[in-house]
């Protein structure tokens, strides 16, 4: 069985929906996929749990590939507020969500090992390819992250993907470091930065893991829809994600995804019509 960890609010729904199509039309294991939520609306409007209707139907879907799939839903408010509630570094570089796979080894029953992939990420191939590495030595497998590797340090990691020994990480007290640190100094990229500098033992993999580079490379086992440098027509960042499936075709000109992102479409359409129906019939009885 491959676990994997998602973590974010009720607007990850399309980034969730559209990466577990691609992780469950490729991958021939069964899948549990823990999704870790939280409600800090005091932040933000919209930074509330991702609802129980959503996770029921990404555990529709999955289970559709495979019955023994499963989507499970992990409510970590208060956990989060006893942590981090207001910290230096609640509004990080990102959102307050990155934070929440810092909390994985106070959550009971998470396995020994566990693959947390960020919400916009695509399979290009089946991930039990990289789930099934070896790293019982190691904290975490990671890939270097693309451009802190030049500016920042040599191995340094991007945590959009992390293969995490979860035995050793208790052990090593790892997680509970990176907490520390994320309470008492401010950091540009908060929890990748913690991670990286309470680091005692990491196995750094190829790029095809966690591909910052390119759309359309050939072995690509998890591509990555972060933040980009584009130099042609002319130098400009780019921050198009999977969902955004206009914009992946006419601007990133990729197409390996076609066919995961073209379910997707038709399904995020199922989902909004049997919530527009349910509206409807909740009308009808007030």
């Amino acid at each position: 069985m491959v676990h994997l960890l998602l973590c974010g609010n009720i607007k990850v729904f399309d980034g969730a929906l559209s990466e577990l199509i691609s992780i469950t039309n490729k991958t021939k294991e069964t899948i549990r996929c823990y999704i870790f939520t939280m409600d800090v609306s005091r932040i933000k409007p919209e930074y509330k749990c991702i609802t129980d209707e959503q996770v029921s139907f990404l555990n529709k879907v999955v289970k559709s590939k495979k019955v023994e799939n499963e989507v499970v839903k992990i409510d970590v408010t208060d956990l989060y507020e006893k942590e981090f509630g207001n910290c230096q570094n609640e509004d990080a570089y990102c959102t307050p969500y990155t934070l929440l796979r810092l909390l994985a080894d106070l959550i009971p029953d998470i396995p020994d090992k566990i693959l947390y992939l960020d919400i916009d990420m695509m399979a290009g191939d089946d991930i039990s390819k990289l789930y099934n590495i070896d790293i019982s030595n190691y904290e975490y497998a990671a890939v270097k992250e693309k451009y802190g590797s030049k500016i920042i340090s040599t191995d340094y990691i991007n945590a959009g993907m992390l293969l995490m020994n979860m035995k050793m990480i208790k052990e090593t007290h790892l997680l509970e470091k990176a907490r520390n640190l994320i309470k008492t100094k401010k950091m540009l990229f908060a929890d990748q930065d913690a991670i990286y500098r309470c680091t005692t033992k990491k196995l750094i993999l190829p790029k095809i893991y966690n591909d910052q580079s390119k759309f359309n490379r050939r072995g690509t086992v998890i591509c990555h829809f972060s933040k980009r440098l584009l130099l042609f027509p002319y130098p400009r960042i780019e921050n198009f994600k999977q969902w955004q499936v206009e914009e992946v075709h006419s601007v990133l000109h990729c197409h390996s995804f076609d066919k995961d992102l073209e379910e997707y479409l038709e399904l995020k359409k199922q989902f909004e019509n049997q919530n527009e129906r349910k509206s409807l019939h909740e009308e009808r009885i007030k």
